[in-house]
């Protein structure tokens, strides 16, 4: 007797985007920053439909989108789902605060053709976790049917599924109190087809969640919490071969502080030998703080395991704002330690550095940026705008103190300012954002890095690539480079509620000149830049150059032994430390 055809039933998990000042969904045909969370849930539901957890009759049938880089086809998604009589749940996965806006959008079309939603990602999980009522925004969306998912879904996700089966989803989900162990769990996977929508095609996964500091403006401490929780080498290996399979060679960690990790150092010696065994460069970007280099071998064991890019928190280099930050561990005197340790191993360094602390005017934040070239060998510098986040302390603080905040949760993207500031204005502030990306990436200061680099041993060219992606995004596609990705695409009918949609004769003509526009003058950028790498390219290969020294790079006073093991325990690994974490 031939067995009965099973009835399908559609996961249909998107990353939503969010949308630029224009109304236009911000969208690229590659994207730089894979979706962990998108990846999380992928392979949790094929560890869902692997087990028939929605019985033997059932065929479990998942489709990945993330919008950065893919038009998300929202009418086909609903016919699939009527077809199979509404069998089906619609994921909005890993929602940030900025972009639930867009995320809420493309759920009203879902529910109002009867399909099935759920939301959860951070802005769900960090106002469950700081606020004491449910902001307007997320009483709407329970108002519109869509269930709110809070907290980590390993565990938690086959039981989701079968209540959306039975069309029996409660309206919350809070598991913000029970946050799950790691080892064991599935790791995060996205098939070929989907990586490669990213460049260069990357995989991701985090060895471990949480954070165990107190930095005031991270929603890491509170949404996965302060305890630590690791994934074992056995995981991370398993990962890595079987990843092997579909070429991906490349890889983003996304624990807030890898160098926090109990596990970095069995974790780096397995990829070390898994690298070896097999005759193949793994790369990774990790997360790390400013202490990192104090832990005996972390900087060797990370470049022998292939780690070409780490991003640390520098978050800024003024006292005051350190302290108004909760962030007593970051010591200035060892930024240039730490950098140098990491240039010495020709490892690239991405800096994260924030503008708008309480003491910040427009002229105490170009100093310190001139500070910065001057001082400190870093790499990359991301700038961004302080911005109280929902689930941060400093959110829970302005909200309870009734300080004005935006509504708008679609500028909550650290670019943007969303609340007023003591002693700048708007514009100020917004002025004195742009100003420190152009006053870092001058041609002048490009050159100081191409020198430095060549001084490590390194390839000046990276600091171009750098350059062109990092500034080119900011400045010419007026998008911050975490939101970035190579060719920027808008769709004229995805265009916000509220804004227009223009006619196709006039948007075409119009995007064309603002293409032409925007990659003409990249051109002359890039030229400008090339022109400088090629003479400091050859420079260098002539051996003139190779000796170059500034106070960035000139070797520090070794350090008392005291006070280098105190610095090492105020951030040591204990399960009770005093101090905020770097790289949140």
């Amino acid at each position: 007797m031939a067995r009965a055809a099973r009835r399908p039933f559609h996961v249909e998990l998107i990353k939503p985007s969010h949308y630029d000042d224009d109304g236009y969904v911000i969208q690229w045909v590659k994207a730089w920053i894979p979706s962990n969370s998108l990846a999380t849930l992928y392979a949790l539901t094929l560890e869902a439909a692997e087990q028939d957890a929605l019985g033997k009759d059932v065929d479990i049938r998942v489709q990945a989108y993330d919008e950065t880089n893919t038009v998300i086809p929202v009418r086909r998604i609903v016919r699939r789902m009527q077809k199979a009589c509404g069998e089906g749940l619609v994921c909005l996965v890993g929602v940030q605060s900025n972009q639930f806006p867009r995320a809420m959008d493309m759920a009203r079309e879902f529910r109002a053709a009867g399909v099935q939603v759920a939301i959860g990602g951070f802005h769900v999980s960090g106002c469950l976790a700081m606020l004491s009522a449910l902001p307007a925004d997320l009483r709407e969306a329970l108002g519109l049917g869509i269930t709110l998912f809070a907290g980590e879904s390993e565990g938690r996700f086959m039981d989701l599924l079968r209540a959306a089966k039975h069309r029996a989803m409660e309206p919350l989900y809070n598991h913000m109190s029970d946050l799950p162990d790691m080892e064991g769990q599935r790791m995060p996977y996205l098939p070929p087809k989907i990586a490669r929508r990213y460049a260069p095609m990357p995989g991701t996964f985090d060895a471990g969640r949480g954070c165990p500091f107190l930095c005031s403006f991270c929603t890491i401490i509170n949404v996965q919490g302060r305890k630590s929780r690791y994934r074992s080498p056995d995981d991370v290996e398993r990962l890595l071969r079987a990843n092997l399979a579909h070429g991906i060679r490349h890889y983003f960690i996304t624990d807030d502080n890898f160098a926090r990790n109990r596990n970095w150092e069995p974790i780096f010696d397995r990829i070390a030998a898994l690298r070896r065994e097999l005759g193949v460069k793994l790369n990774f970007t990790i997360q790390v703080d400013t202490l990192c280099h104090k832990l005996p071998g972390f900087v060797d064991k990370a470049r022998e395991a292939g780690v070409s890019r780490v991003f640390i928190g520098l978050e800024t280099v003024n006292p005051d704002n350190l302290k108004a930050a909760n962030k007593r561990q970051n010591k200035i005197p060892n930024y240039r330690d730490m950098l140098i340790a990491w240039q010495k191993k020709r490892v690239t360094t991405y800096c994260g550095y924030i503008l708008g602390f309480p003491g910040d005017t427009p002229e105490r934040i170009a100093a310190d940026i001139e500070t910065i070239k001057r001082e400190l060998p870093l790499d990359i510098l991301e700038l961004f705008c302080l911005t109280p986040l929902p689930g941060s302390a400093d959110h829970k603080a302005l909200v309870e103190q009734g300080v004005a905040l935006d509504p708008d949760m679609n500028i909550y993207d650290l670019e943007h300012v969303c609340t007023r500031h003591p002693r700048m204005t708007k514009d100020e502030w917004l002025g004195a954002y742009r100003d420190a990306w152009d006053s870092y990436y001058s041609m002048a200061h490009l050159e100081t890095l191409m020198r430095r680099a060549a001084a490590f041993g390194r390839n000046p060219k990276r600091v171009m690539e750098i350059a062109l992606e990092f500034y080119g995004c900011f400045r010419f596609e007026r998008v911050h480079p975490l939101q970035g990705g190579f060719v920027r695409r808008k769709i004229r009918t995805q265009r916000r509620p509220g804004c227009a949609i223009e006619h196709p004769l006039i948007f075409h003509p119009r995007r064309a000149r603002e293409i032409v526009s925007t990659y003409s003058r990249l051109f002359v950028y890039a030229l400008r830049v090339w022109m400088l790498y090629k003479r400091i390219r050859k420079e260098t290969r002539n051996g003139t150059g190779l000796d170059y020294l500034d106070d960035a790079i000139r070797p520090s006073e070794p350090e008392p032994a005291s006070d280098a093991l105190a610095q090492v325990d105020l951030a040591g690994q204990g399960s009770e430390p005093v101090t905020a974490a770097a790289g949140a």
